[in-house]
């Protein structure tokens, strides 16, 4: 098993537990259920913004410690006046050390876009990230069927979420679904968790027109996200760069005041 089946096979343990604990009626009552959503691919092309979306956090399989004890009120209201266009927070907490507290933490101190990062395989999950303030999840397609994607994408803009398809290959174009929002491009190999942006550009125009294009991973100066918005990218979801630094929220301040000087 590479990396990618243990942890699908882990999340499929962790929903059944879940189901369990917090039946759906029971997220359908959260506060956070019938609120207003905040437009992730609005806020990613606004004007005054850089599309920049920033991540929290504390660690991934290639990286088992990154920022483990980052705090996420504070890097999250951090992020949001270093200028950044949205939030990605990331809930799984075996192979990523999040939780959904994180994400509703970062809902309670903050009005931007926030997406789930997680591996959703169950619609579950997406009923969950509605119960939890997300306004926006990723779907992987490298671990879900053409079918699966459009059902869980469905069930997402239902509830007033949008949707960030993720892809690794251009093979997996065909699993893209008109109830999908946004298209990213993955920059990392799941199997050897190796980033290259080069694979952002050599893609770019096989995507479908009419989505948010993001790239994904991999992004460490300034100048790439220059020329990732040259050939048409709008968003540019970046973790690590930030996390690793002490201060993740400054190193996203200065990131952006570069780009916006460029």
């Amino acid at each position: 098993m590479n990396i990618l089946d243990k942890i699908v096979a882990h999340k499929k343990v962790e929903v059944a537990q879940k189901k369990e604990m917090y039946p759906i009626p029971l997220l359908e009552k959260s506060t956070f259920f019938n609120g207003q959503s905040v437009s992730l691919s609005h806020y990613i092309k606004r004007p005054d913004k850089t599309g920049i979306i920033a991540e929290f956090k504390r660690k991934s399989p290639s990286k088992p410690s990154i920022n483990l004890y980052a705090d996420i009120e504070e890097v999250s209201i951090a992020y949001m006046q270093a200028g950044a266009s949205a939030l990605s927070v990331l809930t799984d907490g075996q192979f990523f050390g999040g939780k959904t507290q994180d994400l509703i933490t970062a809902r309670k101190y903050n009005f931007c876009p926030i997406l789930r990062k997680d591996f959703i395989i169950d619609e579950y999950q997406v009923i969950e990230a509605r119960s939890i303030g997300a306004d926006a999840i990723l779907l992987i397609s490298e671990i879900l069927t053409k079918e699966e994607v459009h059902q869980l994408a469905s069930l997402a803009t239902s509830l007033g979420m949008e949707v960030l398809l993720e892809l690794h290959s251009a093979s997996q174009l065909d699993k893209y679904s008109d109830k999908v929002q946004l298209i990213g491009v993955n920059n990392r190999d799941l199997d050897t968790f190796k980033t290259d942006v080069s694979f952002s550009k050599e893609l770019y125009e096989k995507l479908p027109s009419g989505v948010t294009k993001v790239s994904e991973s991999g992004i460490h100066d300034t100048q790439t996200v220059k020329d990732l918005k040259s050939i048409g990218y709008e968003g540019f979801l970046i973790g690590e760069r930030f996390m690793t630094n002490d201060n993740p929220g400054d190193a996203c301040k200065s990131f952006i005041q570069e780009i916006a000087s460029i």
